[in-house]
């Protein structure tokens, strides 16, 4: 148990330390407890939403590689005949 959240944790400090570099995890110029948790929440949601868009953006982009080099096979194919 105690190996699993060690584990744990030293996957999420990483994290954390990138999004306080970085200035997604700045100041909280917001007042009370609930305020710095919704910041915190907030910029873990902006942090994951990143990743998905860049997933997505190769997603894209391999989609259209493949798209490209049927077109290209497919005019070789026509010009040949």
């Amino acid at each position: 148990m105690i190996k699993r959240e060690l584990r744990r944790r030293s996957a999420i400090e990483p994290v954390i330390g990138h999004m306080k570099t970085d200035g997604h995890l700045g100041r909280c110029h917001l007042k009370g407890r609930d305020a710095d948790a919704a910041n915190v929440v907030l910029s873990a949601v902006g942090h994951n939403l990143r990743l998905v868009l860049a997933w997505l953006r190769m997603l894209l982009h391999l989609i259209l590689i493949a798209l490209w080099r049927r077109l290209t096979v497919q005019t070789a194919i026509k010009q040949a005949s």
